[in-house]
């Protein structure tokens, strides 16, 4: 492995949590007037623009608008702290990553973690959770704590027990999105988005043979750069993603496949990039096919799963975006015979130039074998909508049909969409808004964001046979993605889990929202400093075979697979075999 900068290095080593938290300095105190102007911002966004209000009010029988009403009426005798945790726990309660609160905090930019992932396998109501895999840094090795013990406890809770607890805390419509995010969050937490850690130090208990150790490890807190849709204000306007999730990927990459973070730095920063260093972190985090976002066997050193029992991988194929993209040959058995399989992984479409990323995509497809491809789209997080949508294209001759997405009809959305300054952003959905007055329609015209002749300005590039994959922390502009491959008859798609994540909107932040409400009767004051929040804006509706159906809280559904240990140990060999024969039985 090639020796790291010492910017990357610095950045791994983080700081201990205790540490940043001395050093964060006072947060911003909220007075009396503070606290009810985030209540009076909150609840007329919430009534007239949050697009999925009618639904979440009849799937989880919660009226979020009104428990901040009541909150309104206590929130001057509250703590800051307490204010905080009650709002957060209102809009966490919609179970809806778009849309979350985000109270003061001197830890922007940063994401909490410990050094290593936590993935199970087995059924859901028996899962088994192991170490799948541990950082360079972490300092565990008299304990015997290392890649493939089986965990017993976390802070002396039962494991299954464990996640249930965190699960109850993350966003999600489903039970199994839920516990993949809870999963998550056990070793790597985004501090945009949520608290640090209560405890400065976790106590696991884990099995090595039939012998059971303990191990204490430090959190520490690492800093991220922003995501790329967040530099750009009008990419912004387009985003379909999970910003948190976007942070913990970028901190994964960092801890688990440094090479690829130092490419990333490099270019960002206008250096040379060489095909070694590029390819050398293999441009992810996961470059062993595992479930939920963790890497593979060896993933930082460039050749996860070699010399193991499971699945030959090939080196992968020198990118321009490795921390993006990944590509490459695998070999698995088909039947009794072996076959060599094209892989290619998609990490997000957080990315600044959507040209580049269709036309690097196109690229890596021609160099991949012609007959049988797996697109791996776990653990996306999402980003810019047209990046995913117009990738559809070169896997199908069918003309794709992009995802449509709709305004609550109200008061507020319709003064947002005639207001002079959104005219181009919102303009066709003036008259469905208008309409709804006398016909009484709760959400506008459908449309789409993505031109649709981008759609199929390429056409197809790839000839052969794919399988697309995916699992409950795949997100957003992924799960767009996801609708648009079953929608169009692409191929099959296999669900680790029940299905993708269901997160079905274009999300705005605050920042866009005062901007479009300003000069309207319902534009706002900023927020108070350092309080800030995210809300889905236009609903997504499917197009193609499933014309009209939301994914918000339903998801993308497709062949269940459950994860086995050899998957998570052995380069995924169950998985590929799996994928391989779903696209012999595909029609």
């Amino acid at each position: 492995m090639a020796d790291l900068s010492w910017e990357t290095a610095t950045a791994q080593r983080g700081r201990y949590l205790g540490d940043a938290l001395k050093s964060r300095g006072l947060m911003t105190q909220l007075s009396a007037e503070d606290r009810l102007r985030v209540i009076d911002t909150l609840v007329p966004l919430l009534e007239g623009v949050y697009c999925h209000l009618p639904q979440k009010r009849a799937g989880y029988a919660a009226d979020p608008v009104q428990a901040l009403r009541l909150l309104r009426q206590r929130c001057i005798e509250m703590t800051d702290g307490e204010f905080h945790l009650a709002v957060t726990g209102i809009v966490t309660g919609l179970r809806d990553a778009h849309t979350r609160y985000v109270g003061p905090s001197g830890l922007r930019g940063k994401v909490a973690v410990l050094p290593f992932l936590v993935e199970s396998y087995g059924p859901p109501d028996e899962p088994r959770f192991i170490v799948s895999k541990v950082a360079k840094t972490a300092e565990v090795e008299e304990s015997g704590f290392a890649q493939g013990v089986e965990l017993v406890s976390w802070n002396f809770v039962p494991m299954s027990r464990a996640v249930d607890v965190y699960a109850v805390q993350e966003t999600g419509g489903r039970r199994d999105a839920r516990r993949a995010r809870a999963l998550e969050t056990l070793t790597f937490r985004s501090l945009d988005y949520g608290p640090p850690p209560d405890e400065h130090k976790v106590i696991i208990e884990f099995m090595v043979g039939r012998t059971r150790r303990e191990v204490r490890l430090p959190w520490r807190v690492v800093d991220i750069p922003p995501a790329r849709l967040g530099a750009d204000p009008q990419a912004a306007l387009k985003a379909a993603w999970n910003p948190a999730a976007e942070s913990v990927r970028k901190a994964k990459t960092l801890m688990f496949a440094p090479q690829a973070w130092d490419a990333r730095r490099l270019r960002d920063s206008g250096g040379e990039v060489s095909g070694g260093e590029a390819s050398g972190g293999n441009g992810s985090v996961d470059d062993g096919l595992v479930g939920n976002g963790s890497r593979g066997r060896d993933s930082a050193d460039g050749d996860p799963g070699r010399g193991t029992p499971g699945a030959a991988l090939g080196d992968p194929i020198t990118t321009s975006m490795p921390d993006v993209l990944l590509a490459r040959t695998v070999q698995t058995r088909l039947g009794k015979k072996r076959v060599s399989v094209g892989y290619l992984r998609i990490w997000s479409f957080d990315v600044g130039d959507h040209e580049a990323f269709v036309g690097e995509v196109d690229r890596l497809l021609r160099l991949l074998p012609a007959d049988r491809l797996i697109v791996d789209l776990r653990a996306n997080p999402g980003g810019l909508i047209w990046a995913a949508e117009r990738l559809l294209q070169l896997f199908t001759d069918e003309t794709i049909l992009p995802t449509r997405f709709s305004l609550v009809a109200s008061p507020l959305t319709r003064a947002m969409a005639e207001s002079a300054f959104n005219r181009l952003e919102l303009d066709a959905w003036v008259d469905s808004l208008t309409d709804s007055v006398s016909t009484g329609e709760v959400y506008s015209q459908p449309i789409a964001l993505t031109d649709p002749q981008w759609c199929r300005d390429i056409g197809r590039t790839y000839p052969g046979s794919a399988v697309l994959v995916v699992d409950p922390n795949t997100y957003s502009s992924g799960d767009l993605f996801a609708a648009g491959w079953v929608d169009h008859g692409i191929g099959p798609l296999v669900c680790v889990g029940q299905g993708t994540g269901a997160g079905g909107a274009n999300v705005w932040g605050d920042l866009q929202l005062n901007e479009a409400l300003a000069g309207t009767p319902y534009e706002f004051d900023p927020l108070p400093d350092g309080i800030h929040f995210t809300m889905a804006i236009r609903r997504a509706i499917r197009s193609g075979r499933s014309d009209g159906v939301p994914i918000e809280d339903l998801g993308i559904r497709g062949i269940p697979y459950t994860l086995t240990r050899r998957d998570l140990l052995e380069g995924n060999h169950d998985l590929l075999r799996f994928c391989a024969q779903a696209l012999h039985d595909w029609p």
